[in-house]
């Protein structure tokens, strides 16, 4: 008999229900926050919360335990070295569903499944183009001011690239080859 022994079934056989709740859970520890549905969220929440629990215990068999599910050693160091180092404080609560919206096509409840505690990461600042001329900061460019580039010399071996890449065939490759053949018969027929 099944009793007690309720779960979120997610609609899926067992198999796939455990590589749902797999991947929700990988992807959350790797991501630090993704968007879900609620259902699958609620389904995921223990996991997450059990396996950075084994993360602040910090042994072998713990570490065990904890590739056992999550199968990647990398993620496994990053959830011991990383995650579970920032939960050292508190005694549960690793993770947080947060309501974001009705999903479209079937009007399924979204959530931002995250983890409380999230590193900050920092995105790379693009540098910004340079204009033509030399214009400091601060400096404006004049309109009527003609800026004037320096001209660019070549090196022998640029010169030596350009003349092979001359000498290439196009990449049209088999269709120009057919359109040669019947370039040939056309041109022979008049």
């Amino acid at each position: 008999m099944r009793h007690n022994k309720a779960r979120y079934q997610l609609n899926r056989f067992t198999s796939w229900h455990k590589a749902t709740v797999k991947s929700l859970v990988r992807n959350l520890l790797t991501r630090q926050s993704i968007k879900t549905t609620q259902a699958r969220a609620k389904a995921a929440r223990g996991l997450a919360e059990h396996l950075i629990t084994l993360g602040k215990e910090n042994s072998l068999a713990a570490k065990r335990q904890a590739y056992k599910f999550l199968g990647d050693h990398r993620l496994v160091n990053l959830l011991f070295s990383d995650i579970a180092v920032r939960f050292g404080s508190r005694i549960g609560g690793y993770t947080r569903v947060i309501p974001f919206g009705r999903r479209r096509g079937d009007d399924a409840s979204l959530v931002i499944f995250e983890l409380t505690e999230k590193k900050e990461i920092k995105k790379p600042v693009k540098k910004a183009k340079k204009e033509k001329g030399h214009i400091h900061e601060g400096q404006e460019a004049h309109p009527h001011e003609e800026i004037k580039e320096k001209p660019k010399t070549s090196t022998a071996v640029e010169e030596r690239e350009k003349h092979i890449e001359k000498e290439k065939p196009s990449s049209k490759g088999f269709l120009k080859g057919i359109r040669g053949i019947f370039k040939k018969e056309r041109d022979l027929s008049q």
